[in-house]
C-alpha cells in the first residue's frame, strides 16, 4: 500500500524572481533548486530572512521545504522564497494567516524595476547637458 504524503504548494514572487514552494511534513530540511539551503543562500542574514515565516509560526522542524526558484538576483529570489513559504504555510494551516500577515510575510512586494525611457540612457538618468 502506498504511503500518502501531505504536501502544500504555493508560488512566491519578488521583482523578476518566481519561487515554486512545496511543504511536506518532515524534519525541517530545505532544498533550493536541488541544492542544500545553506549552499544556495550562504549568507546568514538572508537565510534568517527566508526562514522568518517558519520561525514566526514555530514550524521550523515540522516541514521539509522544497523550492524551485528562477529569475532575478539573489535578494529577489530570497524574497520570492520567503513569500512562497508564507503562502504555503497558510494553505497548511489557515489559522496562521493573521500572525504571518501581521509580520508582513504575506504581502507581495510590488516594487519593480522602472523601465528605460527613450531619449535617455536609463530610467531616470539623462544624457549630459551642455550649455555651450
Amino acid at each position: 500500500m502506498a504511503q500518502h504524503v501531505v504536501e502544500y504548494g504555493a508560488t512566491g514572487r519578488r521583482k523578476e524572481a518566481v519561487a515554486r514552494v512545496r511543504l511536506a511534513l518532515g524534519v525541517g530540511k530545505t532544498f533550493v533548486n536541488g541544492r542544500e539551503f545553506n549552499e544556495y543562500f550562504p549568507v546568514d542574514s538572508v537565510r534568517n530572512f527566508i526562514e522568518e515565516p517558519l520561525a514566526i509560526t514555530e514550524t521550523l522542524k515540522r516541514y521539509d521545504v522544497i523550492v524551485k526558484v528562477a529569475g532575478g538576483g539573489s535578494m529577489g529570489q530570497a524574497g520570492a522564497v520567503r513569500h512562497g513559504i508564507a503562502r504555503a504555510l497558510v494553505q497548511a494551516d489557515p489559522a496562521l494567516k493573521d500572525r504571518l500577515k501581521a509580520n508582513g510575510c504575506l504581502t507581495r512586494d510590488p516594487r519593480m524595476k522602472e523601465r528605460k525611457k527613450s531619449g535617455q540612457p536609463g530610467a531616470r538618468k539623462r544624457f549630459q547637458f551642455s550649455k555651450r
